[in-house]
């Protein structure tokens, strides 16, 4: 009989919650994967996965969970949590190197209260429609933003981003987006998330072509930037110092 895994967002918000049960193996472990990175394409302040339910039948599977908390390390930068975990899925987690960066927690509901006592941090989220008149918004969004957080320094740059950032959606995705501008530990945070799977490509345009340098662009003036997929699309992200 097949295995089963249900992943179940609780929460997005400040602090997500993602319980997980069923069983993990090597036939579900993409499903907990694509589950986690759609957890952390909202960008909360922490993310909870409570396994208090999960039976971990296969520990290679684990390999799968640690290669999400791998490549969301830089971005988005959201500390994960293992809340309610059994004694087996705890030597489990422990015996598996991929998973060395997550942090464990008996119970999700004081792991909650924690982080949600914790300092707010600087975060703007704001929907936009796929129509020109958004790259405008998102400009001016930055440059309050800038302006209210002390970072003159970095407002032009940071605009030009968010620009060419929404203006790939505009262009390419066409569909509605989300934008999200926040300050952690001194970077400045961008991500633009929208509803298409085609992945962004960076191009190599002639001197006389009209476009193809909005990656690039957005490349050459970021710390970092990347791409998370998401079972419905995607987020692309920049980080400025």
């Amino acid at each position: 009989m097949p295995s089963q895994l249900v992943c179940r967002p609780e929460r997005d918000l400040p602090v997500g919650v993602l319980t997980i049960s069923g069983t993990l193996d090597r036939n579900t472990g993409d499903a907990l994967g694509a589950a986690v990175r759609r957890s952390l394409s909202v960008l909360p302040t922490q993310l909870l996965l409570d396994v208090e339910r999960l039976h971990v039948a296969d520990p290679l599977a684990l390999t799968t969970l640690g290669t999400v908390v791998c490549q969301t390390a830089e971005f988005p930068a959201v500390p994960i949590v293992v809340c309610g975990a059994g004694q087996a899925t705890r030597d489990a987690l422990a015996s598996a190197p991929d998973c060395l960066g997550l942090r464990m927690a008996d119970d999700c509901a004081t792991a909650v209260a924690e982080a949600e006592a914790q300092p707010a941090q600087n975060a703007i989220r704001v929907r936009l429609r796929p129509v020109p008149e958004a790259c405008r918004q998102v400009r001016n969004l930055v440059d309050q933003a800038c302006a209210g957080w002390q970072r003159p320094d970095a407002a032009a740059t940071a605009a030009l981003v968010a620009t060419e950032l929404v203006a790939n959606v505009v262009r390419h995705a066409h569909t509605t987006m989300r934008f999200t501008l926040g300050l952690r530990d001194g970077r400045i945070i961008m991500a633009v998330r929208d509803g298409s799977l085609l992945m962004p490509r960076t191009l190599d345009p002639a001197v006389t072509d009209a476009g193809g340098r909005g990656l690039r662009l957005v490349r050459d003036l970021t710390d970092a930037w990347g791409v998370l997929p998401v079972s419905d699309g995607k987020v692309v992200w920049t980080q400025l110092v």
